[in-house]
């Protein structure tokens, strides 16, 4: 069958076939995202219109065609820049071609499947292009207001492929029970005890070649037992680029995606930005006169600190300090060795991070290194020679390791004088070795320190300006020991007050909602973690998360 394109004298549209792969997926650890055969296979499932100039765009949450500014690259011809003709703050570009596909087929247009852009969202629709004498146009929409994006020369704007029309509705969906397929229930069975079995396998003994990380069924097309299911199961689309049919020059398009670059706003004077350039300004002079007093310049240690004080020195004035004497007489300090630990709780399951060592943003990919073992066994891991950061069990596993890990409160005591007693702490436990991403939280918190020492790089919540952060509560800076002399990747960091403490058994760090901070294990160790404080410690439920 033929898909044409006719070209009216002067169009030159730049059309490719769609590449199975996008940047972040050959980014992702391991380019596990590649993997994916159902990814790879609507990725390449049609062809891709490419932008014919770079451009930058913004709207300004107006309703009308006016809402929207676009500054195209010095150069561009006017008619290959897109406009603003619908409002609602849609971008529109004049796709230039009318297609005609055979009888019967529709072409369903809309974004590359699986490219994600900041603030902005491609449209979708289906044409009929059988009989259609005319042009359409790729729309998309803006998410929010006042937000610049950029579209490179040679960067995806549109994505289509034919559908037959009326296909759809003759399907008759029907809901039915699995059992009413026996052969289905069988190999559905068979899948999902191999698929078990494989987790446990790979929690058990870590494979080190990527291949062996992932079960290969779906992408081979066979059930758990190797049966081919169908003839025809696709691992690749290759579908085929446009004929030029002796039209001379008719340029080619790019194979290859454009560079990606920072974003610099046209108008770096905007309101918004102008907005949060003053306050990361009002910021960065608070914190400077702050450490002009020897308070500001270090984090004290105090010790017999009444409520009172703590209240009005370090909780209101969002200022850390290092508590020493609380935890004296705690069962705890001297009970919680490896042996005791694995003894009091046993073989009861829990739940910790693993897989680390081999995903530098395990943090933030926390959700994928969910694992569960008996308790007894994850004791045996960590202890064991070279476990490092690979496993770790964090406050993010605490919802389901409270109940398993009940028999160690008793050895806890209590912090009256600043905390309620309506939670016994979150419990984090794991080797030398383990660190803790640069972060900030969205509560106050007290980070006491059982077993162990740890060493923690602490930097002023005012100075958030300085820290990359890229995501939620991430720093695009995993590691400030790792970035120390990349100045030039990381400028803004230089000038960054970065406070440096070693907590020993015993001692208790407040750590103010807001301030960044990175914690490196140095020892076996065990920490409990409390956010159940006297006064309001609710910052998290107005978070701007988005």
């Amino acid at each position: 069958m033929d898909l044409i394109c006719y070209l009216h004298p002067g169009w030159a549209p730049l059309i490719r076939p769609a590449p199975a792969t996008r940047a972040w997926m050959d980014a992702s650890p391991e380019s596990f995202a590649r993997r994916c055969l159902p990814l790879n296979i609507a990725n390449a499932h049609g062809w891709e219109v490419l932008s014919p100039c770079g451009f930058d765009a913004r709207w300004n949450g107006a309703t009308g065609a006016e809402g929207v500014d676009i500054r195209c690259a010095d150069g561009a011809a006017a008619e290959h820049a897109p406009v603003s003709l619908f409002g609602q703050g849609v971008l529109t570009f004049h796709i230039q071609g009318i297609f005609r596909t055979p009888p019967g087929w529709n072409l369903w247009i809309g974004g590359s499947p699986n490219r994600q852009k900041d603030a902005i969202q491609p449209l979708s629709g289906i044409i009929e292009t059988d009989w259609s004498p005319f042009t359409f146009t790729m729309n998309w929409r803006f998410t929010r207001p006042d937000a610049w994006v950029r579209f490179e020369a040679g960067e995806p704007i549109g994505f289509f492929f034919p559908v037959k029309r009326g296909l759809i509705e003759t399907f008759e969906p029907v809901f039915r029970a699995l059992g009413e397929d026996p052969d289905l229930m069988r190999r559905f069975q068979a899948w999902s005890r191999s698929r078990d079995a494989f987790h446990l396998e790979m929690q058990a003994h870590p494979p080190v070649a990527p291949a062996d990380k992932w079960q290969k069924h779906y992408y081979r097309g066979v059930d758990a037992a190797g049966t081919a299911i169908v003839e025809d199961h696709q691992t690749k689309v290759r579908v085929k680029p446009f004929d030029r049919g002796g039209m001379e020059g008719l340029p080619a398009p790019p194979a290859d995606d454009p560079p990606e670059r920072a974003l610099t706003p046209p108008d770096a004077d905007s309101s918004a930005t102008l907005a949060l350039r003053k306050r990361e300004w009002l910021l960065e002079t608070i914190e400077r006169q702050r450490q002009l007093t020897p308070l500001g310049a270090v984090i004290e240690r105090r010790a017999n600190l009444s409520g009172d004080e703590f209240l009005e020195r370090y909780y209101v004035a969002n200022r850390p300090v290092i508590l020493t004497g609380e935890m004296a007489g705690w069962p705890a300090l001297a009970l919680w060795t490896p042996d005791y630990l694995a003894k009091t709780v046993g073989a009861q399951e829990i739940e910790y991070q693993g897989g680390r060592a081999a995903n530098p943003r395990f943090e933030e990919d926390k959700e994928r290194h969910r694992r569960r073992a008996p308790f007894d066994a994850f004791i045996a891991m960590i202890e064991g020679d070279g476990a490092g950061n690979d496993a770790y069990m964090t406050a993010y596993n605490w919802a389901g390791n409270a109940k398993a890990l009940a028999a160690l409160d008793a050895d806890l005591g209590h912090l009256d004088r600043f905390l309620d007693r309506s939670s016994a702490g979150m419990m984090w436990i794991g080797p030398a070795g383990t660190l803790t991403s640069l972060h900030h939280d969205l509560t106050n918190n007290l980070i006491a320190q059982v077993r162990g020492r740890k060493r923690l790089k602490i930097v002023p919540a005012a100075q958030a300006g300085r820290l990359y952060n890229h995501r939620h509560t991430f720093s695009e800076i995993a590691d400030l020991d790792a970035v120390a002399h990349d100045g030039a990747r990381y400028d803004r960091l230089n000038g960054a007050h970065v406070y440096e403490l070693e907590l020993a058994p015993g001692e208790i760090v407040f750590m103010p909602v807001g301030w960044w901070h990175q914690v490196t294990a140095l020892d076996f160790s065990v920490t409990v973690t409390y956010t159940n404080f006297l006064w309001p410690n609710d910052a998290h439920l107005t978070y701007p998360a988005a």
